[in-house]
């Protein structure tokens, strides 16, 4: 008995090693789970469910593949994937939750998120996050051209790198006292996200009691991915051979 975890692949044309560590992954410890989650920036850059690029089409055969064979995926939207739609959805057989969830996983209860609306202290980026999450504005957008929707999401991509660069890391880190709200806002004992790249098990205190914090990894040269069991929580880090 086992629930998965993930988040943070930035799968992209552009990095076929990471693509093939992930279908590995879907075809083997997967395979084996009783759930898998994906919290949030499974693709670098999502301009819509129309995109015809040939990557995505094969990551939703392969998820769909693990959900045939039994295995549920779930889905939270990150900052890069924030417009995955009802479509893609459908294709790789994915459910897609709110952007805060609690899980009742062997007897604890685990809230799970993307992690970017924990990083408070960036308010530059939450104020952007705010507008691109208007319903209206992703309307407009969604029905623009896609070699449109290409160029503004390259210009975008280009301005937040620009930006990060000048920003401190604890800035774009989360923010503690928003990890304890959220926790104590659905009561719960331990917290699982990704978003910041800063892979740890952090201790703290929530409810008045001991609590958890656990950060998954990026997939930049190697896997990352959160094991619950009945037995514990586990922050594992794989090879993609």
């Amino acid at each position: 008995m086992a629930t998965l975890f993930i988040a943070d692949l930035h799968l992209c044309t552009e990095e076929p090693a990471i693509t093939a560590g992930f279908l590995r992954f879907l075809a083997g410890d997967a395979r084996q789970a009783d759930a898998l989650y994906i919290l949030g920036d499974l693709f670098e850059a999502w301009i819509g469910d129309d995109d015809p690029v040939p990557l995505h089409r094969e990551i939703a055969a392969a998820i769909k593949s693990l959900v045939d064979a039994g295995v549920p995926c779930y889905f939270i939207h990150g900052n890069r994937d924030f417009l995955l739609g009802k479509r893609f959805a459908r294709e790789s057989g994915m459910i897609l939750l709110a952007e805060e969830k609690v899980l009742d996983l062997y007897g604890r209860r685990v809230l799970i998120l993307h992690g970017d609306t924990l990083c408070t202290d960036d308010t530059g980026y939450l104020a952007f996050r705010a507008k691109v999450h208007q319903p209206w504005l992703q309307k407009l957008f969604l029905a623009l051209p896609l070699f449109v929707r290409q160029r503004i999401a390259a210009k975008m991509r280009a301005n937040s790198k620009a930006a990060n660069s000048t920003k401190s890391l604890e800035i774009m880190d989360v923010n503690p006292q928003a990890v304890v709200n959220a926790m104590e806002r659905h009561r719960v004992q331990w917290l699982i996200h990704g978003h910041t790249h800063r892979p740890a098990v952090h201790q703290l205190t929530a409810n008045d009691e001991p609590a958890c914090r656990v950060v998954l990894g990026a997939w930049h040269s190697e896997g990352s991915m959160v094991k619950v069991t009945p037995e514990g929580v586990e922050l594992i880090h794989f090879p993609f051979s």
